[in-house]
């Protein structure tokens, strides 16, 4: 199976955002800001509380969903030279082949961990730091239910 693609900057920022919302830890501490702030909500309407609790618990729950939501994915983009890159790649049973005008990587299915699909991509994760993105938008529903497949047997969940 092969493919070619570039990558798109709206579809890439919405993949890394899926990314990260992913991470556990990013899941914990987004749940525990939640709380947080919801208790803070409470407890200040209530008049247990001072407003400032309140106000600290809103400042941090806006920090925390501008960073993950605009600014780690933007500055993931704006560091990886990647994304602006023509590739074609190779799916086959023993490995995945990336090629694009600087050279080419090969990397046999055992050096993947995991991976999972978001709406535009394949995200294929090395370790939980270091993936790649396999966009969707050349595929018909064919190669990616095909890919999908080969996935799923390679590498699994």
């Amino acid at each position: 199976m092969q493919l070619n693609f570039t990558y798109e900057k709206k579809k890439v920022i919405q993949a890394l955002r899926y990314h990260f919302i992913s991470r556990s830890e990013i899941r914990i501490m987004m749940i525990l800001v939640n709380i947080f702030a919801i208790a803070s909500a409470i407890l200040f309407y209530t008049k247990k509380i001072r407003p400032e609790p309140f106000f600290l618990g809103t400042c941090i729950w806006i920090f925390m969903m501008v960073g993950v939501w605009y600014i780690l994915p933007y500055t993931i983009y704006k560091k990886t030279s990647t994304f602006k890159d023509r590739f074609g790649m190779m799916f086959n049973e023993d490995a995945v082949r990336l090629d694009n005008t600087k050279g080419y990587a090969s990397w046999k299915w055992e050096q993947f961990n995991k991976f999972f699909e978001s709406p535009h991509f394949f995200h294929l994760y090395f370790n939980t730091r270091s993936f790649f993105l396999v966009p969707k938008d050349n595929m018909n529903d064919a190669f990616q239910h095909e890919l999908r497949a080969l996935l799923n047997k390679k590498i699994g969940k």
